[in-house]
């Protein structure tokens, strides 16, 4: 039975994944800050795991608890929104620490135990805003670019061992992330703000179309191809609004993609 190790698992995507995984047999370690989350779902092939990977501790200790990985699926993660200016020296680590050095700190420690086995798969669910840059999301975008540039970068470097290296890219998905892991930067919706008309035009969209978006169990159903099919592609779109912008950003110039986008928001 195949291990598989998945963070940020006690919502959304993650614990839909967890649960879909379990069902189809796999051995399936759903980690998380908050485990107790999960604990209505545990059974035999599915067990939360405590894990905080802003510590390298709990990093290491998770992994020794779980002993081979053969299935690692890298989802934690929030998204933060504000605008440069006027976000804190806290609020831009903070992002980072959690999307983008998190999944190192996880993707380290298991590669070690990858690269014994000789074989392994590497899942990092990234986001079609990885891709393409939104106005109040530059933070969360810059941290998912940079989570693409560490999946193309990997998949270079694991490949002598037998360890596949794949991006996910959902669009947005009806799961807590609006409810539970947006951060908001207060002063961006200050009336005194510089930034208030397009925050107040922009914000509402978003929420709406995270809370309205597609079904998770889509990106579940994607992490099994993924692991079943050993040439499938380096990276996926999942969901309409992936699916929508990812191939226009390819098509359209810089400038034209931008008006586009500027167009279908109403951001003038």
């Amino acid at each position: 039975m195949k291990k598989v190790l998945i963070t940020g698992a006690s919502s959304g995507m993650g614990k839909v994944t967890a649960i879909y995984l379990a069902k189809k047999g796999f051995d399936v370690y759903a980690a998380s800050r908050t485990p107790r989350k999960l604990k209505d779902i545990s059974g035999k092939n599915l067990k939360p795991l405590e894990l905080d990977i802003r510590d390298f501790k709990s990093v290491k200790d998770c992994v020794q608890k779980i002993g081979s990985v053969d299935i690692l699926v890298n989802n934690a993660g929030y998204g933060l929104v504000s605008s440069v200016e006027e976000m804190s020296e806290d609020q831009m680590r903070d992002q980072f620490e959690i999307n983008l050095f998190g999944l190192l700190r996880v993707t380290k420690e298991v590669i070690s135990v990858m690269r014994e086995q000789k074989s392994g798969v590497i899942i990092n669910i990234s986001s079609f805003l990885g891709k393409i840059g939104l106005p109040l999301l530059t933070f969360y975008n810059a941290s998912k670019y940079a989570v693409e540039g560490v999946t193309d970068s990997l998949r270079y470097e694991l490949r002598d061992f037998n360890i596949r290296v794949h991006s996910v890219m959902p669009g947005f998905f009806d799961t807590n992330f609006a409810r539970e892991n947006l951060v908001v930067n207060e002063k961006v919706f200050a009336n005194d703000s510089p930034y208030k008309k397009i925050a107040d035009i922009l914000a509402p969209q978003i929420i709406e179309q995270i809370n309205h978006g597609n079904d998770p169990l889509w990106v579940a159903k994607t992490i099994l191809k993924i692991i079943e099919d050993e040439d499938f592609p380096a990276r996926v779109t999942v969901g309409d609004k992936a699916r929508k912008f990812i191939p226009m950003k390819k098509e359209l110039s810089d400038e034209d993609f931008e008006r586009r986008v500027r167009e279908y928001y109403n951001l003038g």
